[in-house]
């Protein structure tokens, strides 16, 4: 059984940083891509950023710039370092992993809440 466990959530002012980190246990095979989305009070969950495990990398166009995915699979962790955050990054975030084909095996972690000040 995958379990992703997120930390490094809590509430800073504007402009500040913080650092998410996701650790995964559990056996998973092949390519796969982790990532990171949130989820703000009533709207949808929306990507934040991935990274694949050939290390290939998206971003929202909202956080281009200002946020930094990154994974050690060695410790089998993915890390978002959030820098410049502004008060609508303000969201639980969630860490995700995915991998395989027919079937795709998708799972989730628990979130962490990041609240950005003004």
């Amino acid at each position: 059984q995958v379990q992703l466990v997120e930390s490094g959530g809590g509430l800073v002012q504007a402009g500040g940083s913080l650092r998410l980190s996701c650790a995964r246990s559990g056996s998973i095979f092949g390519i796969n891509t982790m990532g990171w989305y949130r989820q703000a009070p009533g709207k949808q969950r929306e990507l934040v950023a991935t990274i694949t495990s050939g290390g290939n990398t998206n971003y929202a166009d909202s956080v281009k710039g200002r946020f930094t995915i990154s994974r050690d699979n060695a410790k089998n962790t993915v890390y978002l370092q959030m820098n410049g955050l502004k008060p609508e990054d303000t969201a639980v975030y969630l860490c995700n992993v995915r991998f395989g084909t027919i079937p795709e095996y998708n799972y989730w972690g628990q979130g962490t809440q990041v609240t950005v000040s003004s």
